[in-house]
């Protein structure tokens, strides 16, 4: 009994990467993507960020404003990004790609646990551009290993959480024109009504309580301590990844429900 489950687990690991490598063969083909992309966070940080740093309008504890919004900067990078990554799925059921992978023996959840990961790999070259950019601003950043790897970790869990989120809207809305309509509605709200750009405790109590159910909350929370040297986790690291695993894992179970109805 042991031996058939790590087999099956080994097995779906397997074929999930097999998916995100699929996936991200695709950026040969479209390298400029990576780098349109990074100009986003780059625009936030040089104008918005030193802007209100210097405002003195945001008052953040001991840390510096632009500190305390490098990691939220990358968090809104990663979501950004993943949070459209749900309009592949309808060009590739367009192209009659889906009904291929729906043919293959690959478990529902591979594929979409694989395209979300892809997604994850995608949105590195972010966090790339964000410490670049808060090495030249002076964000006290933290180098160690341990808390670059956390780092790494957390963006690709962050993307993988919000690309499969995408997917199944994009498994509900089935069209382009619809998907990127709720797409738009839906990422400015998310940005917002989270600790990215401002702290919590600045927030009226209905907003606080809408942060709180918030993921996007808990990924800038688990970035900022790692990223930041003498930064302290409001929440809670493990609590922080305990939800970002859980929304994602929902999330995952819904999408490999849905993504056969993609097809039809």
């Amino acid at each position: 009994m042991t031996n058939t489950f790590i087999h099956s687990l080994f097995g779906f690991v397997e074929k999930t990467f097999v998916i995100t490598e699929f996936e991200i063969r695709k950026l040969r083909h479209d390298f400029t993507e990576l780098i349109t992309r990074a100009l986003q966070p780059a625009l936030w940080l040089l104008i918005f960020g030193q802007v209100f740093s210097r405002s003195g309008a945001m008052h953040t504890g001991n840390i510096p404003y632009l500190d305390f919004i490098a990691p939220g900067i990358l968090a809104q990078s990663v979501l950004f990004v993943a949070i459209f990554y749900g309009i592949n799925v309808i060009w590739e059921r367009d192209l009659g790609i889906v009904q291929k992978f729906l043919a293959s023996p690959t478990p529902r959840a591979a594929l979409v646990v694989g395209k979300g990961f892809s997604a994850g790999v995608r949105t590195l070259s972010q966090a790339a551009v964000v410490y670049g950019l808060s090495l030249l601003l002076g964000v006290k950043v933290n180098w160690s290993p341990i808390a670059l790897l956390n780092v790494l970790l957390i963006v690709i869990l962050a993307a993988t959480l919000f690309s499969t989120f995408s997917l199944v809207v994009a498994c509900i809305v089935k069209t382009r024109e619809r998907f990127m309509g709720v797409g738009q509605v839906l990422t400015m709200p998310l940005f917002f009504a989270s600790n990215a750009i401002y702290p919590t405790a600045i927030m009226p109590g209905w907003l606080r309580t809408v942060s709180h159910l918030n993921p996007l909350t808990y990924v800038v929370d688990a970035l900022r301590t790692c990223m930041l040297v003498g930064s302290a986790s409001s929440f809670g690291l493990g609590y922080d990844y305990a939800v970002v695993l859980l929304c994602t894992t929902v999330l995952a179970l819904i999408g490999a429900r849905l993504y056969p109805q993609l097809a039809t």
